[in-house]
């Protein structure tokens, strides 16, 4: 046996470990994964996420900027202190590629913190992580407008004006700006821009996704607050005066078969169908992730239930996430 083996196992383990901080990971001809010194011991499958910085002045949209990607799938920490980003990466090497993209919010809002910054992507750098920084700009002109609409201070302007809360900030961010790899400058630009703008870098060649909530209710219990749309399916006969299909909802194949027996139910179907593409195109455009199609009858059980399941249907058929919810069946 070897002076090495005859050392104890943590002495060996912690020898090992310094040997491997001392030693620089080199791209290897045979294929093999370089290490990227992230600690991902206990995830056999675990691979490096994404990441992504969003930073910039207050007000220039970085809230618009985080939530653009949280919609195409990334996961986004608002107002993280930078001390803490290696340990996020770190959890999500661990996550099993559950957590492939991590978008961080950091700003001056965090100003204890702030100065941590330059300190943790160095670290992230040692560990070969990938990282992008995209900078949220806009002018003072512009700043100050969108401060004043809000009537909020700005978050460095103490007891002065806006304007040297401004001037204070952009001192404060000009190394991050300088390292940024975008630049985004919002000062002409409105919340779908910068979207599009947002779209154009991270979404890729895939069309921005489009996720349907399609909702049954009931008129006499009150619209909806959430609906993007709203259809009535009173014009059709109710299988409520119809002895034997009044105690079944629309989820039942006799009940959702005479609805769509009924002049009009077919036609409805296709046609609304057919108008739903082409507004869920133009949502697309505008940067709508999201839409909640509302479908009511009187009770909210029989018509309007049968209608949302073919709905539902259809989009799920031509590739929108869908999800139905019967709001008011059931509370009769």
């Amino acid at each position: 046996m070897s002076e090495q083996e005859k050392q104890p196992t943590a002495q060996r383990d912690q020898a090992h470990k310094e040997a491997r901080e001392d030693q620089q990971p080199t791209p290897q001809d045979n294929g093999e994964q370089v290490s990227t010194g992230i600690d991902t011991a206990g995830a056999p499958d675990a691979a490096i996420p994404e990441l992504v910085i969003i930073s910039g002045m207050s007000g220039a949209g970085r809230s618009t900027a985080a939530k653009c990607l949280e919609d195409l799938g990334w996961f986004v920490v608002d107002n993280l202190p930078p001390a803490l980003i290696p340990t996020m990466v770190e959890l999500g090497a661990r996550s099993q590629g559950n957590v492939a993209r991590i978008a961080v919010v950091v700003d001056v809002r965090g100003r204890r913190f702030f100065d941590n910054l330059r300190e943790s992507l160095a670290d992230l750098e040692t560990k070969h992580v990938t990282r992008r920084i995209v900078f949220l700009e806009s002018s003072d002109d512009a700043l100050v407008r969108r401060f004043e609409s809000v009537r909020r201070p700005h978050p460095l302007q103490g007891d002065g004006r806006i304007v040297d809360g401004i001037a204070a900030e952009r001192e404060l961010l000009r190394e991050l700006r300088g390292d940024a790899d975008l630049v985004i400058d919002t000062s002409s630009l409105n919340v779908h821009e910068l979207r599009a703008k947002m779209d154009a870098q991270f979404a890729g060649e895939e069309e921005p996704e489009l996720r349907a909530t399609v909702m049954s209710f009931g008129f006499k219990y009150g619209l909806p607050v959430d609906a993007d749309l709203v259809a009535d399916m009173r014009f059709l006969p109710n299988p409520h005066w119809v002895p034997e299909l009044r105690p079944y909802t629309g989820t039942h194949e006799e009940v959702a078969a005479y609805v769509f027996n009924q002049p009009g139910a077919k036609e409805f179907l296709d046609r609304y169908a057919e108008l739903l593409r082409l507004i869920a195109a133009g949502y697309r455009r505008e940067g709508k992730r999201y839409v909640t199609i509302a479908i009511g009858c009187t009770g909210g059980k029989h018509r309007s239930v049968a209608m949302s399941e073919k709905l539902a249907a259809r989009l799920a058929a031509e590739g929108v996430e869908t999800v139905v919810v019967h709001r008011d069946m059931g509370r009769e």
